[in-house]
C-alpha cells in the first residue's frame, strides 16, 4: 500500500513539476546506495547487543528461570 501511495505522489509531482520528479527518480537509488552501509551497520550493532543480552541472561536460563524474555 505504501508503494502505491509513493507512486501516486510521484505521478502528482510529475504533473506539477516534471524536472523535480525526474531528479527524484534519479536520486532515489543513489540515496538508497548511500544509506545501505548504515543499515548494515545497524543490523550488526543490533546483533551484537542481542548476543550480549543472551550471554548475560544465560545463567538465569540455565537455572530454570522463566521470565518475559
Amino acid at each position: 500500500m505504501r508503494i502505491i501511495a509513493v507512486f501516486l505522489l510521484w505521478c502528482l509531482l510529475l504533473v506539477v513539476c516534471w524536472p523535480l520528479a525526474l531528479l527524484a527518480a534519479v536520486l532515489a537509488p543513489l540515496a538508497w546506495l548511500v544509506a545501505l552501509p548504515f543499515r548494515l551497520l545497524g543490523v550488526c550493532v543490533q546483533a551484537t547487543f542481542a548476543l550480549i543480552k543472551a550471554l548475560l541472561f544465560l545463567p538465569a536460563r540455565v537455572l530454570g528461570a522463566r521470565g518475559p524474555f
